[in-house]
């Protein structure tokens, strides 16, 4: 009996195995060794071809004192604080008056609000391009009409991350709104009815009800917009091209062009491990932090 049971307990292992080895093969192949080759050879001057020259931690020291590459590390700061304190907001927001029973056709401006997410971002780039042109514009025409002066959107270096932050936000809500929704559909109904009973107001409901509840919700929604945000390019490469001045060019943006414009191979997989490690740091500071305001019911 116990060695049929072994045997059993062996297939379920086999067979489990075999089906998870092909997803694992390609993680491992397409993330993890070239990761792992990435941060080796940031130890090493290489353009790309021919052979590597040790470099020890030059590549590093480089960084620091790299005022592109600081200038970088700051616009995608700017953006990503951007795209968190306005569009997470914006998606709750989304989220709470389309999970109202009294909203007739709610399902359709749910689908409408989450169709920019499933939209190619070369598309949408293209599109908000000519939407915040600032002579024939769309964005511009309605400032225009009340009362606002045009805005120099993608050629004003004060104005350029702000026209990014407006697209990846109108892009990216819709996202979040969706797991928004799934975390309001989750608390239970009669912690509101109670709450109505002893007389609590709306505000009072959202306060000490969703919000707390909700809390594990907007602690996934933080750190994945985080990850993402800090992982900014298609928008900057397609609508600015990383200008004006420098505007706009982010990390993974100024990565891009040290390695396939320049042939800095060592250079860019140095910032790719920096970048690696403030999203790393990041992290773990907001697991650290969560515990003081995320309730797990």
């Amino acid at each position: 009996m116990f060695g049929k049971l072994g045997r059993y307990k062996y297939k379920q292992w086999f067979w489990g195995y075999l089906f998870v080895l092909p997803v694992m093969a390609g993680f491992f192949l397409f993330m993890i060794y070239p990761m792992i080759s990435g941060i080796a050879l940031s130890f090493y001057k290489w353009p790309g071809i021919g052979p590597k020259e040790w470099a020890g931690v030059a590549n590093y020291l480089k960084m620091f004192n790299d005022a592109h590459f600081l200038r970088a590390v700051g616009n995608t700061v700017y953006y990503t604080l951007g795209i968190l304190v306005l569009g997470i907001p914006l998606a709750l927001f989304w989220a709470i008056l389309l999970n109202q029973k009294f909203l007739k056709g709610r399902n359709f401006f749910r689908l409408i609000y989450f169709l920019p997410t499933v939209t190619m971002m070369a598309a949408v780039s293209m599109v908000w391009k000519w939407l915040l042109s600032p002579n024939y514009g769309l964005v511009n025409y309605f400032l225009g009409l009340v009362g606002l002066p045009k805005v120099n959107w993608l050629l004003d270096p004060k104005w350029a991350m702000p026209g990014l932050i407006l697209m990846s936000i109108w892009k990216g809500t819709g996202f979040n709104m969706v797991i928004f929704l799934a975390g309001l559909q989750g608390i239970p109904k009669t912690y509101y009815e109670a709450a109505e009973i002893d007389g609590a107001t709306a505000w009072h409901r959202f306060r000490y009800i969703t919000l707390p509840l909700l809390s594990p919700t907007t602690f996934f929604v933080v750190i994945t917009t985080m990850i993402t945000s800090f992982q900014i390019f298609q928008q900057a490469y397609i609508l600015t091209e990383g200008g004006p001045r420098e505007a706009t060019t982010t990390i993974v943006f100024y990565i891009y062009k040290n390695a396939f414009e320049w042939f800095k191979m060592g250079y860019s997989c140095a910032q790719s491990v920096f970048l690696l490690l403030i999203l790393i740091l990041a992290t773990l500071i907001q697991w650290r932090i969560q515990r003081r305001w995320v309730h797990y019911a």
